[in-house]
């Protein structure tokens, strides 16, 4: 459970940075960085249910980040050079995620915790 809870956390950070990083200076749609940084803000939402383990924020987050999936498709397939190799971390990143977290909310779950009773 900490290990997925730790594979969370980390590839959303990654993601996180990777946005930021992206649309400011790696490769920003706009020379100087543009508003699409703002991206970057749904991600802060379950952030903090993320790093602390809440169960609920691990359920609904990985249907957020079938959007940030989607744009690295679009933007690795339909963009080229730097901008391309960005999509594709974004894809992983995602990918890395969404199954880290649904199998934290699944192994989370109340009845999948062992009852004193058992041995």
């Amino acid at each position: 459970m900490k290990a997925l809870q730790m594979i969370s956390s980390v590839s959303l950070i990654g993601l996180i940075f990777l946005c930021l990083a992206w649309e400011l200076w790696l490769a920003p749609v706009r020379p100087g960085g543009s508003w699409l940084v703002l991206k970057t803000l749904p991600l802060l939402v379950p952030l903090m249910g993320i790093l602390k383990g809440r169960r609920y924020t691990y359920q609904w987050a990985p249907m957020l980040l079938l959007f940030y999936f989607s744009e690295g498709v679009m933007r690795a397939w339909s963009d080229s050079g730097l901008s391309a190799q960005l999509g594709l971390a974004e894809v992983v990143l995602s990918v890395v995620f969404f199954f880290a977290a649904i199998y934290y909310a699944k192994f989370s779950a109340p009845s999948r915790q062992a009852s004193p009773h058992q041995v």
